[in-house]
């Protein structure tokens, strides 16, 4: 799977404009943090667990 981040330059933009631009955008998109996540192998049962965490995490808890 391939990502683009794309940034255009507007009129008056400066390099370092662009590049702060560019990295914004990598950051919103979840660019950087997926290749994080790629760079090592994981067994299916952490990824499973992984995704376990995450859910728990986001289910409303009941009193």
């Amino acid at each position: 799977m391939f990502y683009v981040a794309i940034v255009r330059a507007q009129p008056g933009d400066t390099t370092d404009s662009l590049i702060r631009k560019f990295s914004r955008k990598v950051i919103s998109e979840g660019i950087l943090s997926e290749l994080k996540d790629r760079e090592f192998y994981k067994k299916p049962a952490i990824k499973r667990q992984e995704r376990l965490k995450i859910r728990s995490r986001k289910r409303p808890k009941i009193i």
